[in-house]
């Protein structure tokens, strides 16, 4: 019995050991996932489902902790129907997600962080009985006699985990919108996020 145990143990440290990455290990990681996004503060507001697509540099400090930062091209925005007229707020970013990362087991790890958006497109998608039209998202507010801009740069706070296994990373997060998305509104994004990504080493 104590031989079984004493092997089991050499066989989960070998095993905890492989893929743990050195202290100064430097990797680049590709990333591909689907927004889940809406607009707080709206109870009209659904979520729009839209892709995201990237790539974040981790920095590995300790054998516990890595810090990551990354550029992704981030499609928000929120839907939602006015009586037989759907509608669709799309709001697309750059967003700069600068992360810590804490590994609390084997290719487990929590993360929180910062991260900083550039809008770089709106628009607003209407469709009635088959008939479809988008126009810009700023533009429609003042025709409709709203003066109001929306603001270019969105803070929010990123929280989530990740998983990784054979360079495979899959990363789930929420970002927490702080910035509103229009001074005259309280509307701040909301964003489920989930990515998978390979982690090669630089």
């Amino acid at each position: 019995m104590k031989k079984i145990i004493l092997s089991a143990c050499v066989m989960f440290i070998t095993i905890a050991a492989y893929g743990q990455r050195d202290k100064g290990t430097v990797t680049l990681q590709p990333k591909v996932g689907l927004n889940m996004a809406t607009l707080t503060n709206d109870n009209d507001a659904d979520s729009r489902f839209a892709p995201v697509v990237g790539a974040e540099v981790e920095v590995q400090a300790t054998d516990m902790v890595s810090f990551s930062g990354g550029l992704l091209y981030s499609m928000q925005g929120a839907k939602g129907k006015i009586g037989n007229v759907d509608g669709t707020v799309k709001l697309d970013y750059i967003n700069v997600p600068i992360l810590a990362n804490v590994y609390v087991a084997h290719g487990f790890a929590v993360k929180l962080g910062v991260q900083p958006g550039f809008l770089i497109n709106n628009k607003v998608k209407v469709s009635q009985n088959g008939v479809n039209a988008e126009v810009d998202l700023e533009k429609s507010l003042k025709a409709a006699g709203i003066d109001a801009k929306l603001n270019k740069v969105d803070i929010s706070i990123p929280v989530g985990v990740s998983y990784e296994f054979s360079n495979i990373n899959i990363d789930a997060r929420y970002n927490w919108g702080v910035t509103k998305i229009i001074d005259e509104d309280s509307s701040k994004n909301s964003v489920f996020q989930i990515t998978v990504g390979y982690k090669f080493a630089l």
